[in-house]
């Protein structure tokens, strides 16, 4: 920002940075990640090795790119994209870096009741139904996202917890539901982004509207929930 004097009056000048949606780019990192990993865990396809194959296409699209969203969230003033797409994406790092452990045998793959990666999925269902419960205030597309993905993430934790395989697939089940949402609400942001309103999002009608902003030339500024 930049302050201009012209005589006794200050005039401020702000300069906006044009940006895109970031959520984009996440949903669609976490549709993609989510689908391919759900899909083999409800037994459509894939062996032995398949975790090894799916480990850097989780890593990098569900979790680098998601991540990078959503730091870039942040500066979209988005709240709720910011803490999903972070927490999300941290976990598909994490989640590439522990099949690649468990393929070289640093670490041994369970085959029972393991609390302490079911301990991973109860905090990530913690973390995603209070993001639910924030985004049904104003993106009916991103709750039922953040819906399902707790409803997954809660089974999935229960499923390790007792070694139960049959709830494990109920939760991938759930997961491909997830997933296919999330493709469709990032799907329809981008076409918002383009002037389309191709696909209906289900933005609720009592969210506070942010300011208007007089916008430069060639700048259309960052508006919040990008």
């Amino acid at each position: 920002m930049s302050q201009e004097l012209a005589g006794d009056d200050a005039m401020g000048r702000i300069y906006l940075q044009p940006i895109a949606a970031p959520s984009i780019l996440g949903l669609y990192g976490f549709a993609a990640a989510t689908f391919m990993v759900a899909a083999y865990m409800c037994g459509w396809y894939g062996g032995k090795q398949t975790p090894l194959y799916l480990a850097p296409f989780a890593a990098f699209f569900g979790g680098l790119a998601q991540f990078c969203a959503g730091m870039w969230a942040y500066k979209a003033r988005d709240a709720i994209a910011t803490a999903m797409h972070g927490t999300w994406g941290s976990f598909w790092m994490a989640w590439g870096l522990l099949n690649v452990l468990f393929a070289t045998g640093a670490l041994a793959t369970p085959s029972g009741p393991e609390p302490g990666l079911a301990y991973w999925y109860f905090m990530l269902a913690a973390v995603t139904i209070m993001g639910a419960f924030a985004a049904t205030a104003e993106n009916a597309g991103l709750a039922l996202v953040l819906y399902t993905l707790a409803a997954g993430a809660l089974c999935l934790a229960i499923g390790r917890l007792i070694g139960s395989e049959g709830v494990v697939i109920a939760a991938g089940y759930v997961l491909v539901v997830s997933a296919v949402i999330a493709w469709y609400t990032a799907s329809s942001l981008m076409f918002k982004g383009v002037g389309k309103q191709f696909l209906p999002l289900g933005m609720m009608p009592n969210v506070r509207k942010a300011p208007d902003v007089a916008l430069g030339r060639g700048e259309p500024g960052v508006q919040r929930g990008q």
